[in-house]
């Protein structure tokens, strides 16, 4: 029996890819660096905005100078676009509902900076009973680094076997794995089932529904 499930934000409840993608390429437009296409994105995301904009820049290009370049017009996109494409995915809504109708503890961890995190879960999900809603902040390692879901064990202590941590990349299994909980790789996300598999996913969900059978 479960009583607490952990989900990841990007690729897992919403689907954000177009809003991070054009706050990116608006960063790398400003600093006179080529864009991507959105479809592109997805393979860049996952491991926090640092890594996110490493990736996107030229390889000859990727200075921590640049990077933090990068960093201030993207986050100054962003804070006021991340609501323009983004939206939860089918099912999602539904699930969340039904959980805390079970009594289940909802909490998030993303690498996502904290802020950004806090404001898209208040937007998309203001009614939900959210025990902890974790994003990255300054001075703390990312996932798959296991301390945002300690952080959310002190928040809300649970044994961590009634734990279900749930994501839709590698980072999200290693960082289950490392934190000592059972993971649940989702196929409707920015990733592979592959990628899922190779990084020992203890359950793959194909539809948001199905979770409830693993609670």
């Amino acid at each position: 029996m479960k009583s607490l499930v952990i989900f990841d934000l990007d690729g897992t409840l919403l689907n954000t890819i177009n809003d991070l993608g054009e706050a990116a390429n608006f960063a790398l437009y400003q600093c006179g660096f080529p864009t991507h296409n959105i479809s592109s994105y997805p393979l860049y995301v996952g491991n926090g905005v640092t890594k996110l904009l490493e990736r996107v820049l030229p390889t000859e290009a990727r200075s921590a100078e640049n990077i933090e370049k990068l960093r201030s017009h993207f986050i100054e996109y962003y804070n006021t676009h991340d609501t323009i494409h983004s939206k939860p995915y089918q099912g999602i809504p539904e699930l969340l509902k039904a959980l805390s109708q079970r009594g289940i503890k909802l909490a998030v961890a993303s690498n996502k900076y904290h802020e950004a995190v806090v404001r898209l879960i208040n937007h998309y999900f203001p009614n939900e009973n959210w025990v902890a809603i974790e994003g990255h902040k300054e001075g703390y390692q990312v996932k798959p680094d296991p301390s945002i879901v300690f952080d959310i064990l002190l928040k809300s202590p649970t044994p961590k076997d009634e734990v279900l941590y749930i994501g839709d990349s590698g980072v999200d299994m290693d960082t289950a794995r490392r934190a000592g909980v059972e993971s649940a790789g989702v196929t409707w996300g920015f990733r592979s089932i592959n990628e899922l598999r190779n990084h020992y996913a203890d359950n793959i969900i194909n539809h948001p529904g199905e979770i409830l059978n693993l609670i």
